[in-house]
């Protein structure tokens, strides 16, 4: 299956987005489609053989939409007559995801049209040299801010022009309205004609547009209701003035409704901007170019033209391009965008940098391990995008009501005309016709299509900014209902580096500690657990010379211990329950592991051939702030839980040091699933705190998984909330935020509904001008994202 986004151009309304997904659906192959209004994109899921990217975009564009591609020039090195650009042309031309692909030999220039959701540039690139060329983005960068700007630009241009020819209108209104004195011939019906046609048919081309497309395909959207009113107004007017110059004319109404529709719709896009900037932000982190060396020379190349292996130096103060290992040099590096730690981390040969990370003082030189769309960095943007561009449950009542709304608005507005011109106005054609348009012009779909995604879209920004990041719109709604948070201990409320503290031997091995400890560090030396891996750590530190040697034998029994043989000897290392299972008695060492578990240390028991010889205690300190954050999560009337695998005594020891009085020890990995399961058939609303990888099963069956990662090794794929930071406060952040989005939503979704509710019932009844309709309609979806655009202040910590 597969997955792409599209971005969609010409939508005016929810009644647009159902259109599409319902036209998407009914494609065969097409598993899912959501269409995103505010986002301006659809996110389709399919089967590749049975429908492809062609015909997704062609039954957009049969809609009455468009499906605008991004367009990328790349300078073109090799070519050496038609046939080689006849070459490139046919292998981009091939690519899944290039919309059209053309090159011009004599500029040497490639300008490809493409879907940046199946294909990006560095791709483009590799396809160009695979055919024996090579390729770089020409004026990289500046072309997407460009294309970003169009539409907007183009927006401006038409209000602008809209506004040039209705002012002339807008002072006959004041004019009259404060009984001035005007020219006789700008009173006029040809002036007035003059004025109000280009205002209809150019400005106005728009709506025409999107009209004649909806109603093709046997729909109706905001496109209709604008054309509808406006062209009753002007071609009322205009036979009006052809049969009696003298009678009144409403010329006014049809070419101001259209400018401040157009009015509506750029301030509209320029707040819908305004909600994506945390996307921009995130983006703006990473350098546009890189220092590499090829061939022995040191050059700079765009940071997209970076390969995977090069070697990329960093000079102080620059922003790391790509994620990578230090090969040389040594530095400290400002990691706080993805950890949010202010203190900068030491670096030096080994280690690994993430790209957008700033590096503070020395020159480091790194060798590339992930580059493009495979980063850190572009993996948050493409979650964070991903998020914006999906649809939270509660918004499936506005797109219902969407579907209804316009051809219901339209039946209003003829019974209001039937009744005005037979009941009311006893054959006033004017005085009904009037009225009808102000129904018309008032009801506002986008209002209701927008209530929605732009709080999911600032909402999830804001998320990113702080550290969280939502996978969906859905989890984000459903997260503010969570009212029981299960958090894992190792790694989440505690440090997860365990530290080997003391060995205690048993009296039949007494004096015998270093000894021992050499036994178990080369018996752990295989194992990937945490204790094993402190064990083998502490060996390092007290033991001189210490060389671990792999085991003859070795097997690890998950949440329980393991088994091993070296040097003939037979060894076990784990709980108590394991060595029991193994018929070892550990009478003599009882006293001494519930000492090392009362003082809350995680103990393990060792036996050589089948006698008990030792108790291993490890350390794991608690996170900084994990009380703090318990603490707060309490007071927000949340219960909190701990689970582990550790012993009884251990587990409590640490639940008292951060404030938690619900605790579920002795937990095997695959039984924590079990565990959540139980409290949700309790009727809770469970959330799940985990590493994201050992708790994957447990993350899953949580009502909502949350899973701590610790920035440059971000698990998004394993819950449905990424933490970055590791930090515990990051949990009340994300539930803060869940709240004031849903609170945000509900609030939107009221304002869209009764503003329709009131509007339409006072436009009908006759005390609503057309004019101050149309103003109306267009401040409501302002008023909307502006409304959205407060989450922006809320306050989370």
């Amino acid at each position: 299956m597969d997955r792409i986004i599209l971005k969609i151009g010409g939508m005016s309304c929810a009644a647009c987005a159902a259109r599409i997904e319902k036209g998407l659906q009914q494609l065969p192959g097409v598993r899912r489609a959501e269409v995103n209004l505010a986002l301006e994109q659809a996110t389709v899921e399919y089967d590749q053989g049975e429908v492809n990217l062609a015909d997704i975009t062609q039954k957009i564009e049969s809609l009455g939409y468009s499906v605008p591609a991004e367009k990328a020039e790349l300078r073109i090195e090799g070519m050496s007559c038609a046939a080689c650009s006849a070459r490139i042309e046919k292998e981009l031309n091939r690519l899944a995801g290039v919309k059209q692909a053309s090159v011009n030999l004599a500029t040497e220039v490639a300008t490809v049209e493409y879907y940046p959701a199946r294909v990006d540039v560095e791709e483009l690139i590799r396809t160009v040299r695979r055919a024996g060329y090579d390729a770089k983005p020409l004026e990289a960068g500046r072309q997407k801010e460009a294309a970003e700007s169009d539409e907007l630009t183009g927006r401006r241009r038409m209000l602008i022009f809209a506004i040039a020819f209705s002012l002339p209108f807008l002072l006959m209104m004041l004019a009259e309205l404060l009984e001035l004195p005007l020219p006789h011939w700008m009173m006029s019906a040809p002036v007035q004609i003059m004025l109000a046609t280009p205002v209809q048919f150019i400005a106005g081309f728009t709506f025409y547009r999107g009209a004649y497309f909806a109603l093709k395909n046997g729909a109706a959207n905001m496109d209709v209701l604008v054309a509808l009113g406006t062209s009753a107004a002007y071609f009322y007017s205009l036979i009006v003035s052809i049969l009696d110059p003298h009678a009144d004319l409403y010329f006014e109404t049809s070419a101001i409704l259209i400018t401040l529709v157009l009015l509506g719709k750029y301030l509209e896009s320029l707040a819908k901007g305004r909600t994506s900037e945390a996307i921009k932000k995130l983006m703006g982190l990473a350098p546009r170019t890189a220092r590499v060396i090829r061939d022995g020379q040191e050059m700079d190349i765009p940071t997209e033209l970076v390969m995977v292996g090069d070697q990329v130096l960093v000079r102080p103060g620059e922003r790391i391009p790509v994620d990578g290992k230090v090969i040389e040099g040594y530095s400290a590096v400002d990691e706080s965008m993805l950890t949010g730690e202010s203190i900068p981390v030491d670096k030096q040969a080994g280690d690994l940098v993430a790209g957008g990370t700033v590096n503070k003082f020395g020159m480091l030189q790194v060798e590339a391990t992930r580059v493009g769309r495979d980063t850190v960095l572009a993996q948050i943007v493409r979650a964070v995008e991903e998020a914006q561009g999906s649809k939270a449950p509660i918004q499936r009542l506005a797109d219902i009501v969407a579907s209804y709304f316009v051809p219901a608005v339209i039946a209003i507005a003829l019974l209001t005309f039937v009744v005005w011109y037979w009941v009311i106005g006893d054959g006033n054609l004017a005085r009904a016709l009037i009225n009808a348009t102000a129904v018309l012009v008032i009801a506002c779909p986008c209002a209701m299509g927008l209530a929605t995604p732009t709080s999911v879209m600032v909402g999830t920004g804001r998320g990113a900014e702080n550290g969280v990041l939502f996978r969906g719109g859905e989890h984000l709604e459903r997260t503010h209902k969570v009212d029981t948070v299960v958090l894992d201990k190792t790694g989440t409320i505690t440090k997860g580096e365990p530290v080997l503290v003391d060995v205690i031997a048993a009296p039949a091995f007494a004096g015998r500690e270093e000894e021992l400890l050499q036994w178990a560090a080369q018996a752990e030396y295989m194992s990937e657990h945490p204790i094993a891996q402190a064990i083998v750590k502490g060996a390092e530190e007290r033991l001189k010379g210490f060389q671990p040697a792999t085991p003859e034998e070795f097997t690890a029994i998950p949440g329980k211990g393991i088994h091993t043989r070296q040097e003939g000897r037979v060894i076990l290392i784990g709980t108590r329950r394991f060595l029991k299972d193994h018929q070892v008695d550990i009478t003599s060492m009882q006293e001494a592991v519930d000492d090392l578990e009362q003082a809350g240390r995680t103990a393990v028991l060792m036996a050589v051939d089948g006698q008990v010889a030792a108790a291993l205690a490890v350390a794991d300190t608690v996170k900084e702030h994990s009380a703090e954050a318990i603490k707060d999560l309490q007071e927000s009337g949340i219960e909190v839980w701990m689970i582990t695998g550790d012993n009884r005594r251990t587990a409590e020891a640490i639940a008292r040091q951060v404030g938690i009085e619900n605790v579920l020890a002795e937990v095997l990995p695959e039984d924590k699933a079990r565990e959540i399961k139980r409290l949700r058939d309790q009727g809770r609303v469970v959330a799940m705190v985990g590493d994201g990888i050992n708790d994957a099963p447990a993350l899953a069956t949580a009502d909502v998984g949350i899973a701590v990662g610790t920035g440059t090794d971000v698990a998004m794929e394993a819950a449905d909330i990424t933490l970055m930071r590791g930090d515990l406060r990051s949990i009340v952040t994300a539930i803060r935020l869940s709240r004031a989005t849903m609170r945000n939503i509900k609030q939107n979704l009221f304002w869209a509904f009764i503003y329709n509710i009131i509007g339409i019932p006072v436009a009908a009844a006759g005390f609503l001008n057309p004019v101050i309709a149309g103003a109306a309609m267009a401040l409501s979806s302002v008023s909307v994202v502006s409304n959205a655009l407060r989450l922006k202040r809320v306050k989370l910590a």
